[in-house]
């Protein structure tokens, strides 16, 4: 596939078979991802594998779709607004990346924000310093929807003088 077409192809899937992901797929796919632009190279993203147990405590309303691996991701807040918004995007690329590969490969992901709750900090572990962006589950698709219709990008674009 180019990568328009994983662009363009790539779905969220709510439902998994129970095929395993191994670790050391996801742990390259990881390594892939971090060549995500960020600025003054701060990289930072931190990744947390979640297991059964605090997969669990974390209550969510489809168990993650059955998915094989769950895994949260987290960013670094830094020192002032302007870092923060910086490290926000960076980590959404790196997120962004990762789940091109996944989808290259076969394997489908969804992005939920279930970590972001109070509830969700707390399972997690997620200290003060570190904002968690998402909560990503991963497995071999079940079903894969249909795309839904999205909005031109000449609908989105103003030019300036």
């Amino acid at each position: 596939m180019n990568i328009a077409e994983l662009i363009t192809g790539r779905r969220t899937v709510k439902k998994f078979k129970t095929k395993d992901v191994e670790n050391a797929i996801i742990i390259e796919w990881l390594q892939q991802a971090k060549f995500a632009p960020n600025h003054r190279m701060t990289e930072p993203w931190r990744i947390l594998f979640v297991g059964e147990n605090t997969r669990a405590e974390l209550k969510h309303k489809t168990n993650f779709g059955g998915a094989s691996k769950v895994i949260a991701v987290l960013s670094h807040k830094g020192r002032n607004q302007v870092e923060r918004d910086e490290n926000l995007a960076a980590v959404s690329c790196f997120i962004q990346n990762f789940m091109l590969q996944a989808w290259d490969a076969g394997v489908g992901t969804f992005w939920s924000s279930v970590g972001s709750s109070a509830l969700g900090r707390n399972t997690l572990g997620v200290s003060e310093d570190y904002e968690v962006v998402g909560v990503l589950a991963i497995g071999y698709p079940e079903e894969i929807m249909e795309p839904k219709a999205r909005t031109s990008i000449e609908e989105k674009i103003t030019y300036l003088d």
